[in-house]
């Protein structure tokens, strides 16, 4: 795409002036001033012909430095122009247009270019690196574009602008916050709990998987194992070394507002919910437990993290990108998916929190070796009532430090010990 008027307003004037002293020496028969005129006419000529003559732009990449950006993180950005010219060319500016889910300064000097023959490049080809930093600034997949670059002839009379249609998505995550460690609660979870180092090299190779069997539970189905096989696989006990853990993050909608129903990054409470989810499994993957990543209708949302496996973690946030709430209400009903079964810690990530729902979610306390309940909106004595019940919970928001928050939550609330 490029602007129809190809002149500055020193050109535009230039012209202007180059027609009048035309007209004038016409009418008033003075050859000096047609002399000027259409040397006027030649420079103003000169100078569209020096941008649009042997230059084209052909296309452009971008590429992000990491691939995928995070909330708060920078990342560095850098645009590949291909252009062809056999002649020398004019320095100008650029210009990136950056969405609202990145900050940045995305604009710069562009550089002159000399003759493309010269150098023997095939064609006159060239390339262009333009290199810039953003920021995370909202979760989800944002287009990086179009880019407009303007040149101008050495008189500054005539311009060029070239805006490229290409569009670039880049994948936000969310934010992952470091957590405190849960090494002093290695005896809750009956000593099975190993550093990150001891778990490398054990993950899947240890696991075993049997056929499914009228009463077992859902959330063991293994479903890697169950694709191999093509038919539905459970997971074994894992041996003493694996410990367990399971983090579920309420997705319904009126416990955090109606915005987080529309796009991701849009309820600055839901966004805060999501990191905190991100946040745990990182924490407890690196403390080497096997998570399984739950929303609140039991829906798995990544498949099982093995301890250790922080390659898993990093995909799990792309996966969280995108991810947005839900219209259904199933957190009352969530203590029927730890039914009959122990396991290591269990957090729990919700929006609104009422009394009821508390209660409601008081067995599951009872089936875990250390559970966390985060709250973003605890409604009257709700905290209490949960840690009444036995959780360790504490209040999270976008304007709090989800790491103290973290601490305050496993510091509290009455530690139950599974007999």
């Amino acid at each position: 795409m490029r602007r129809v008027w190809p002149l500055t307003v020193r050109g535009t004037g230039a012209l202007v002036l180059a027609i009048a002293c035309l007209f004038v020496a016409n009418e008033a028969g003075v050859v000096e001033l047609m002399y000027f005129g259409i040397l006027l006419l030649a420079v103003v000529a000169t100078s569209v012909a020096s941008l649009y003559v042997g230059r084209r732009t052909d296309t452009i990449t971008r590429s992000l430095v990491p691939e995928v950006a995070s909330v708060g993180s920078e990342a560095r950005v850098t645009v590949r122009v291909d252009v062809r010219t056999a002649l020398p060319t004019a320095p100008g500016k650029w210009h990136d247009t950056l969405p609202k889910g990145l900050r940045g300064k995305a604009d710069g000097a562009f550089p002159a270019l000399g003759s493309g023959l010269r150098g023997g490049e095939r064609g006159g080809a060239r390339s262009v690196d333009l290199i810039y930093t953003v920021t995370g600034a909202r979760r989800g997949v944002h287009p990086i574009g179009p880019l407009t670059v303007r040149t101008s002839d050495p008189f500054g009379l005539a311009r060029r602008t070239v805006v490229f249609g290409q569009r670039t998505p880049v994948t936000v995550a969310p934010a992952v916050i470091d957590l405190p460690p849960l090494i002093d609660y290695a005896g809750a979870t009956g000593g099975m709990l190993h550093t990150t180092t001891d778990q490398l090299g054990q993950g899947s190779d240890n696991l075993v998987a049997r056929p499914y069997a009228p009463g077992d539970s859902m959330r063991r189905i293994h479903w890697r194992a169950t694709a191999h096989r093509d038919e539905l696989m459970v997971r074994q006990e894992e041996q003493e070394s694996t410990p367990e853990a399971s983090v579920v993050i309420d997705r319904a909608a009126l416990r955090w507002s109606p915005e987080a129903l529309r796009a991701p990054g849009a309820d600055p409470g839901f966004e805060a919910g999501i990191s905190a989810c991100v946040s745990a499994v990182a924490r407890l993957v690196h403390d080497g437990y096997a998570v399984e990543v739950l929303d609140s209708e039991g829906s798995v949302l990544v498949d099982r993290i093995d301890g250790g496996d922080m390659t898993e973690v990093d995909a799990m946030l792309v996966q969280f990108a995108t991810l947005t709430a839900r219209r259904d209400d199933a957190l009352p009903h969530l203590a029927r998916q730890f039914a009959g079964i122990s396991t290591g810690p269990v957090v729990v990530i919700v929006g609104r929190l009422d009394p009821p729902d508390a209660v409601a979610l008081a067995p599951i306390a009872h089936h875990s070796t250390l559970p966390v309940l985060l709250t973003a909106a605890p409604v009257g004595d709700a905290i209490d009532v949960a840690a009444d019940h036995g959780w360790h919970v504490a209040a999270i928001d976008a304007d709090r430090d989800l790491g103290v928050a973290w601490a305050n939550a496993i510091g509290r609330g009455v530690h139950h010990v599974l007999g």
